[in-house]
């Protein structure tokens, strides 16, 4: 028996713990967040006849296998985060937009917290609205994208997200795990016998044996997996590998390619569990080492990929899902204004009728990134923190080194740097690329990107005082 003072005491607790329960439904002590999860997926495979990579020559012109869109709406932390990932090459401008206010509206959030990513696979389109105006302004209607296709795409891919809405799973675990991918990415960059450097170790660089022999370069060999539980039910596993996803493209077979077979893999292996797969930042890592372009490369690399994400699985550790915080910071780049894409020359290219539709394209999207900044419209750079875990989305063609600095910033978690976000920048180089003398027609943003990107990564990767 206890002693009357204590027991006073512990009366008074048990009386004051009751009105408490009475006043607030439930022990606060005990009150655990409670986050819920909505996955969707959805078809956007693009007609034939349609152009691939914005500029590639030869249309589509037959289905290897289809383009499709994963995604998931996390509730509970705050307003809904929706993040998709989307077998395209490029979202890019007002088509980027067009994607996230689609979104945000039928999950009941904001553009800000609608994180979209395209893979880029190359037989695959290239959006950009409004680049697409100034085309059919300059009577070349439908070359870059359908985009009556475009709507209906986007349609589907919201149709999926509110069925989705409609019954969500709990969530009460987070997993995170990662593997080294063995054999798959190799960087750009290489130093020729005469010690010229160049970044012309392209995907399927393979047959040459002096991008076959040179090393891999600077990659990130690691996969990382991020999965969402219901108890000891896995709901969701987002995969992020940095590595260009083609192992072949330009003949109009269109194809999800390696990393999409690789995720189709992992599906049939972990049914109920939606497998979601990104690609990291790689806008100079490719499979070129590894890969010659054929059907035997191919398989090599689905295998390696798949072997990778496996082992990742097999090495999750779980723990409760406790506290989700969300942030974002206006991330502005300078336009690349050298003599090839001052907008007189744009514009002269884009009104040329005896040019090529291809260079028109690329003049038009120069034009619409360049109105871009001209107006001020940012990037929004983000970050979903889970605390073990952070999953930031990068822009357009981000080079690897932004990836390793995000993890090297945060070393208590595991950081999964997500590429090509909003896409208009195209290639974004660090410093040491820019001084080897990088240089490509699908670069639009100037030297100075990696301070800027490394300041916003400092105010999305923690929480500010």
């Amino acid at each position: 028996m206890l002693p009357y003072r204590n027991s006073r005491i512990w009366s008074w607790t048990v009386a004051v713990l009751l009105i408490g329960l009475c006043r607030t439904g439930g022990l606060a002590l005990a009150e655990t967040p409670e986050f819920r999860l909505a996955t969707f997926s959805a078809d956007v495979t693009i007609p034939i006849g349609h152009r691939c990579m914005g500029v590639l020559p030869t249309k589509s012109q037959a289905i290897a296998d289809p383009l499709e869109a994963h995604g998931f709406a996390l509730l509970g932390a705050g307003d809904p985060v929706v993040f998709v990932a989307v077998d395209w090459c490029e979202i890019r401008n007002g088509a980027y937009d067009q994607w996230r206010d689609a979104l945000a509206a039928a999950a009941g959030t904001s553009r800000e917290r609608v994180l979209v990513c395209a893979l880029h696979q190359h037989d695959a389109p290239v959006v950009d609205a409004g680049a697409a105006r100034l085309l059919r302004e300059a009577g070349l209607p439908g070359e870059l994208y359908d985009e009556a296709f475009h709507a209906s795409a986007i349609e589907g891919v919201v149709a999926a997200l509110r069925e989705s809405l409609r019954a969500p799973a709990s969530v009460t675990h987070l997993g995170v795990g990662d593997a080294a991918v063995e054999k798959v990415a190799s960087n750009r960059r290489v130093v020729h016998e005469d010690g010229r450097i160049s970044f012309s170790r392209g995907s399927r660089s393979g047959g040459d044996p002096f991008f076959s022999a040179a090393p891999d370069g600077e990659i990130d060999p690691l996969v990382k997996t991020l999965s969402f539980w219901n108890e000891e039910t896995p709901v969701a596993a987002v995969s992020v590998y940095a590595t260009h996803p083609m192992s072949r493209y330009g003949a109009g077979i269109v194809s999800a390619d390696f990393v999409g077979l690789a995720r189709r893999r992992r599906q049939k292996e972990t049914p109920g569990c939606l497998q979601i797969y990104a690609s990291g930042c790689s806008g100079d890592v490719t499979a070129g080492k590894y890969n010659d372009g054929s059907d035997e490369c191919r398989e090599e690399l689905i295998e390696r990929l798949c072997l990778g994400m496996e082992a990742a699985w097999e090495q999750t550790e779980r723990s409760p899902l406790r506290d989700v915080s969300f942030r974002t910071t206006p991330l502005q780049l300078e336009f690349y204004d050298h003599a090839e894409l001052k907008a007189e020359r744009l514009q002269e290219t884009l009104a040329d009728a005896s040019a090529r539709t291809e260079d028109r394209i690329l003049a038009a999207m120069g034009l619409s990134s360049r109105e871009r900044v001209r107006r001020g419209q940012p990037i929004d750079l983000s970050c979903l923190d889970f605390g073990a875990a952070k999953l930031v989305l990068f822009p357009g063609e981000s080079f690897v080194g932004y990836q390793l600095m995000a993890q090297e910033m945060a070393p208590e978690s595991e950081v999964l740097s997500v590429g090509y976000g909003e896409c208009w920048p195209g290639y974004i180089p660090m410093d040491a690329a820019f001084a080897d003398g990088f240089h490509d027609k699908w670069l639009w943003v100037a030297p100075g990107s990696e301070r800027r990107v490394r300041a916003g990564l400092g105010r999305v990767l923690f929480e500010q005082p």
